[in-house]
Parts: structure tokens; C-alpha cells; sequence
């Protein structure tokens, strides 16, 4: 067995960034930017009015003084002309500032009569304007590589990109193994289970920027895993579920040797999950995970993850970790990586008691994973660990 940093080192040694393609602002939410973004004007362009009020000459700002409005700018809709002593200009939020005004007095701060305003006794030092540029000046850049945010793609089309380069999505085909499994909805046999772990896959795999494509259950033969292997080519990561391990059934490993898998590793000292085997197959990497139902969605985390995330061109790395208060003792850990499912509350993160392989519905209460070393020694309540949010 090999430790989880060294596997992950492994499998990002076999990764080249996938090719780039270019997509709309509508459809680039989640994607990898690839190529920087770089602003082709300051925004604002303009020094804008960051209130409703009138905007006036700095020498003119003092309570009671009466001015005369000359005008109106609102948002789209500026003023050509000059305001002047003992001038005001009727202006909105967004709208251009106009030469020779230095300040914008809010309208709360004034009293209107006719054509004349004037400034009240509590008006602000502010001057209630945005600077041309204060956002972001031209030649200025959103910096690739990144993962789109809502946030990064309103700044892109401030930027004035209607169109961004993102790397293409990897796909990963995903073949459950096992004469075991039917697919949910199926009518099992007393001595079949339901074929869960392919499904919570599919959202990891979606939820990380991949294409997930589900492939028919393969049996255990050597006949079924071939057609299946071969019904996966064309993807960028061949996930393989169950099948891995030493059993007289575990064929998997067999048979994509026979397709053609260059192995890179196999077993990995964590728990769950040691049966965890990677390698190359042809153009695609592929990733063998436990058939245990908790030990493939953890596997998930903590390999498949980082896996699309450095396919997509973003700079390989762990899954990332923060430090958690424990609000509940931990039992010291034995030689493998330990990934304790866990809850989050006002007193920190606690271990679930339960933490067998096989509890999907521990998994779906958990919020992070506690994540214990090799050896580590037994740890009491307000000591720090690392954890993985989920």
C-alpha cells in the first residue's frame, strides 16, 4: 500500500490539461477559465454619481446655501454642459458627474423650490461620486486559471467579454461492476442490492465541472467487463466501481490489463477505500474504486475530484482541508489515512459512532470528513483537526 499524498502524485503525474473551447457568458458558469480575461475600458468610464441629488461645485457646499438647477443627467442620459457658481445640477445614481462639479449633495439634504434647491444644515462631506476606474482600469485582468463564479462572470461582462475560453468539460464514464446489482427502479432478487454508487458519482462527477456517462451494470465475467471497457473509450477518465479487490470474483483489474490499462498504482492506505487502483488506459486515465458504497463516494473526494479539477487546468491539488474544533472525543487512529464522517455544529465537528463502509445514510447526514493520520493518537473535545467539507 501506497500513502494517499504519493497516490495522488501518482495520478496527477498522468494528467495533461484538456483542450480549450470557447462559450457564451450564459454557459460558462462552473467552467475552468483558461485565458485571462483583460478589461477593454476603465469601469466606470466615467466619474458617476453614487447618489439621487444634485451635483454642484465644491465652493458651493454649504448649509443654506440657494442654487439654481440648471439640468438633469440620469444614467445613460448625461449632461453636456458646465456647471458653474452657483449652479446645480438635477442628477441620478449612474449618471455621469459633469465638468465643474465636484460633489453630489443627496436629495434628503436639499429643499426644492421651483428651479432653486437649498442645502440643508446636516448635508455630508462625501462627495457621493465614484471615481472613473475605482472598479477596474483598462488592460486589467481576470486571471486564469479559475473555476467561474456568478461573481467572475458579471466581472467578465463588465470587462466587456461576451465570450470566454474554458476548458472542455472531461467526461468520465462510469461502469458499476458486480452480477450483484440491479439499477434502482429494477426488481431484485432476495440475494441482490440496489446500485446506488454509480448515481452519487454522477453528482460528484456534474458537481465538479465533469460529464458524467452512466454505462450499463457489468457482470462478473471477464466477457462483460470487456464490452464494457470497451463501451467506455472516447471518455477522459474510465470509473470503474467494485470488482478490485483480491476476491475469486474481482476481475476488474484483470480485464482492463487485457484492454489495455497501464496500472500506475493499487491499494492505497486509507480507510475506507483501500482497494483503490489508477493507471493508463489508451488516451483516458482510469480510476478503480471500492465497491463499497461509502468507500467509492470517499474515494470520490478524495481522488476523482482533484483528478477532474487538474483535467480541467486548474493547478493539481489535494482536496482542500480546514481546521475544525472537535466537539467530541476521536479515538486514536490505526495505520491508514482515516476520513471520518462527520457533523458540523456550534461546538465544532463530531464523528458519526457509526463509520462502517457500507452506511449510505451516515454519508448522507455528514457534512465534511474528518480527516485523522496514520498512528495519529486518541484526541479530546477543542482539539484541532483537519477536515474535508463534503
Amino acid at each position: 500500500m501506497i500513502p494517499v499524498g504519493e497516490a495522488l502524485d501518482r495520478l496527477f503525474s498522468l494528467v495533461s490539461p484538456l483542450p480549450t473551447e470557447e462559450v457564451a457568458l450564459t454557459a460558462a458558469l462552473g467552467r475552468v477559465l483558461r485565458t485571462d480575461v483583460t478589461a477593454t475600458r476603465d469601469q466606470p468610464p466615467f466619474a458617476a454619481s453614487a447618489m439621487d441629488g444634485y451635483a454642484i461645485r465644491e465652493a458651493d457646499l454649504a448649509p443654506g446655501a440657494v442654487l439654481r438647477v440648471i439640468g438633469e443627467a440620469a444614467a445613460g442620459h448625461g449632461y453636456a454642459g458646465h456647471v458653474g457658481p452657483g449652479e446645480a445640477l438635477r442628477i441620478f445614481t449612474g449618471a455621469p458627474v459633469p465638468e465643474g462639479a465636484g460633489h453630489v449633495v443627496m436629495q434628503e439634504d436639499t429643499t426644492r423650490e421651483g428651479e432653486r434647491i437649498t442645502l440643508g444644515s446636516g448635508i455630508s462631506d462625501n462627495r457621493n461620486i465614484r471615481p472613473a476606474g475605482v472598479d477596474f482600469r483598462a488592460g486589467d485582468a481576470l486571471a486564469a486559471p479559475r473555476r467561474l463564479t456568478p461573481a467572475d462572470i458579471a466581472l467578465a461582462a463588465s470587462m466587456n467579454a461576451d465570450r470566454l475560453t474554458v476548458s472542455r468539460r472531461p467526461e468520465v464514464a462510469i461502469i458499476a461492476t458486480g452480477d450483484e446489482l440491479v439499477a434502482p427502479g429494477g426488481d431484485p432478487r432476495d440475494d441482490q442490492i440496489i446500485a446506488s454508487n454509480a448515481y452519487g458519482l454522477h453528482g460528484i462527477i456534474e458537481q465538479a465541472g465533469g460529464t458524467a456517462r452512466l454505462l450499463p451494470i457489468a457482470g462478473d465475467s471477464m466477457a462483460a467487463l470487456a464490452q464494457a471497457f470497451d463501451q467506455a473509450r472516447g471518455a477522459d477518465i474510465v470509473l470503474t466501481i467494485g470488482g478490485a479487490s483480491v476476491g475469486d470474483h474481482d476481475l476488474v483489474g484483470d480485464a482492463a490489463a487485457e484492454a489495455g490499462m497501464e496500472r500506475a498504482f493499487w491499494k492505497v492506505a486509507l480507510r475506507p477505500g483501500k482497494p483503490l487502483m489508477a493507471g493508463r488506459f489508451g488516451e483516458a486515465l482510469l480510476l478503480g474504486l471500492p465497491g463499497n458504497p461509502v468507500s467509492s463516494m470517499v474515494c470520490a473526494h478524495v481522488f476523482l475530484v482533484p483528478l477532474i479539477r487538474a483535467l480541467s487546468g486548474l493547478p493539481p491539488a489535494p482536496a482542500p482541508r480546514r481546521l475544525a474544533r472537535l466537539a467530541a472525543p476521536l479515538a486514536a487512529n490505526g495505520p491508514r489515512e482515516h476520513y471520518l464522517r462527520a457533523v458540523s455544529g456550534p461546538d465544532g465537528v463530531t464523528a458519526f459512532s457509526k463509520q462502517d463502509s457500507s452506511l449510505l445514510s451516515v454519508l448522507s447526514e455528514a457534512d465534511c470528513l474528518i480527516v485523522q493520520p496514520p498512528g495519529d493518537r486518541a484526541r479530546d473535545a477543542g482539539e484541532t483537526v483537519e477536515v474535508i467539507a463534503l
